[in-house]
């Protein structure tokens, strides 16, 4: 729906945020105070951000295997209406209380978006509130910005679904550089299983606890080209490497390679992306932008280039609801609704196709 000016009132957005693109489920509420109102289409949006929720569950298929997509769907079905609750009793507040339901319009995987959009036009139509669809990319950058307190980042975005260099320009968060195959999480989460290690709290992050114990370098396929980069080939090798020459190296070397060469090449682009547009400042979101290592590296890259880099912890990297919230509130703040016979999903809707009215 189109955007308008919503006057120069002193104001106040209660908006909740449903997410569930992938295997985690995420409920979460924020509040927004606009003190001198929300006018002005010329001036960026930098409301007073209260967190009042933020739950979250998460589905784990058994070690070594992936999950499918009507397993992850039937996982939020159960737990979406708990989840719910227990967020507006964390908030304190009532279906009266909240301005916006924002969901996850895209991307992600089709039967569990569809899961959590249903779920969010039932609430808008008994609740008699508007809807905000949230491409979950712009949410993870939105929540970045809102907790680091960046203010002109190049942003990294990694995660089981995506791996993207982003920077902004005239109200559009546009890509630099991405995979030209599967995302860095992917490929992390698919060497997991191929030695059997626990999805618990996720996979990444069991790797980068074998990395840590790691010594020896292995040498894999360095994958850039030009701003963009590959990880299914290194993966197709690092695999063959675990089955077929497992006495010659450890778990615990092909982990410390595997990120090692991988994060390199992220730093490369970064970099690259910081040079061309004059930032110092480096926003990485995503979940696995959780990893310590890759922070690490990120953080030598910045500091040798006077710059700085701005991370969260896992409360707002993974997945969760608040992103949502987050990210849709500012839209709702300009005017911004999704009616319900737009209210669909989609598996495909990229960073650079949201106007960022909220920004200038």
């Amino acid at each position: 729906m189109a955007t308008k000016d919503v006057g120069d009132a002193p104001r106040a957005i209660i908006a909740l945020g449903l997410e569930g693109s992938a295997n985690k489920l995420g409920v979460g509420i924020v509040k927004h105070v606009y003190a001198a109102g929300v006018s002005g289409l010329e001036t960026e949006l930098q409301p007073e951000y209260i967190e009042l929720a933020n739950v979250r569950d998460t589905y784990n298929p058994p070690a070594g295997e992936g999950f499918l997509p009507r397993d992850v769907a039937a996982h939020h079905r159960a737990l979406i209406n708990p989840l719910l609750k227990q967020a507006l009793a964390e908030a304190n507040v009532g279906p009266e209380d909240i301005d916006c339901i924002c969901y996850t319009k895209g991307p992600g995987m089709g039967a569990p978006l569809q899961s959590v959009a249903l779920v969010a036009r039932t609430l808008s139509q008994l609740w008699g509130v508007p809807l905000v669809g949230v491409n979950h990319c712009v949410g993870h950058i939105e929540m970045g910005r809102a907790i680091t307190g960046a203010q002109n980042p190049v942003v990294l975005y990694v995660s089981g679904g995506n791996t993207q260099v982003i920077a902004y320009s005239q109200q559009t968060y546009r890509i630099f550089g991405e995979t030209l195959d599967i995302a860095i999480g992917n490929c992390l989460d698919r060497f997991a299983r191929v030695l059997k290690l626990p999805n618990e709290p996720n996979p990444g992050y069991n790797i980068e606890q074998y990395a840590k114990r790691g010594s020896k370098f292995i040498e894999l396929p360095y994958t850039v080209k030009g701003m963009d980069v590959s990880f299914s080939g290194i993966l197709s090798h690092i695999e063959k490497l675990a089955k077929t020459e497992s006495d010659k190296h450890s778990p615990e070397d092909l982990c410390y390679s595997l990120q090692e060469n991988m994060f390199a090449m992220l730093v490369e682009i970064t970099e690259r992306a910081m040079a061309h547009i004059g930032s110092s400042e480096v926003l990485v979101v995503g979940g696995v932008g959780c990893n310590k290592r890759l922070q690490e590296m990120m953080g030598i890259m910045a500091e040798e280039r006077g710059g700085k880099v701005f991370a969260t912890d896992m409360r707002y990297c993974i997945d969760n609801g608040i992103m949502i919230a987050q990210a849709g509130a500012l839209a709702f703040a300009r005017g911004f609704t999704t009616p319900i016979e737009e209210s669909w999903i989609t598996q495909r809707f990229r960073t650079d196709q949201v106007h960022i009215e909220w920004r200038v």
